[in-house]
């Protein structure tokens, strides 16, 4: 019984660690920095956004990003960035971190939110 509560606890640190090394952040996380204030941002296409989206996100694929970053807000608001699978999001992240956004959380895939 104790070595599985051990390798449970292992494996929830794990997954912890592997999040947080991957740039990702907790699906608690991006939900409070929603709604804190917090922009939320689709970077999928526009057809997979009307095929469904999460509730007050708004659509910038992913390779409009640096054109239309402007439409975020002030680079110091919060952005929560999410696509399909989270390809798309870390490339949609970094270039918001190399544009001077502040505070920038991947949550990766809209599943995950």
């Amino acid at each position: 019984m104790k070595t599985l509560l051990w390798i449970g606890i292992l494996v929830v640190v794990a997954l912890f660690l592997y999040t947080r090394l991957a740039g990702k952040v907790p699906s608690a996380e991006a939900r409070q920095l929603v709604a804190a204030g917090a922009a939320l941002v689709d970077v999928r296409s526009p057809g997979e956004f009307g095929a469904g989206h999460i509730e007050g996100a708004i659509n910038i694929p992913v390779d409009q990003i640096a054109a239309r970053h402007a439409e975020i807000g002030a680079k110091d608001r919060p952005v929560v960035v999410y696509c399909a699978s989270g390809m798309r999001s870390a490339s949609a992240a970094s270039t918001l971190k190399s544009l001077g956004f502040t505070t920038v959380a991947d949550v990766g895939g809209m599943a995950n939110y």
